[in-house]
């Protein structure tokens, strides 16, 4: 599994664009995003699909969704608020 390069991240161009809107969040690269000075959530590519590891409560250890489909991508952005607030 690596990291998902900007051409892997074209089916979530919708998602991305939810997560560029929560507030908080700075996208430093694109798909790596990043909640004051410290990573919060990135992509990788897999040939199983696209997974988002996303940091744990409290600034725990990151935490890995599939996001292939719309359930995970649902899943992502309601993790990602609940995270932020």
């Amino acid at each position: 599994m690596r990291h998902a390069r900007p051409e892997d991240l074209g089916p979530l161009e919708r998602l991305l664009a939810d997560l560029r809107a929560l507030p908080g969040l700075t996208e430093r690269s694109p798909g790596t995003f990043y909640r004051k000075a410290r990573a919060f959530l990135h992509f990788h590519e897999d040939p199983k699909g696209l997974f988002a590891d996303v940091r744990g409560p409290d600034d725990g250890p990151f935490e890995r969704i599939d996001v292939t489909g719309a359930e995970g991508q649902a899943e992502l952005l309601r993790v990602a608020r609940e995270r932020l607030a």
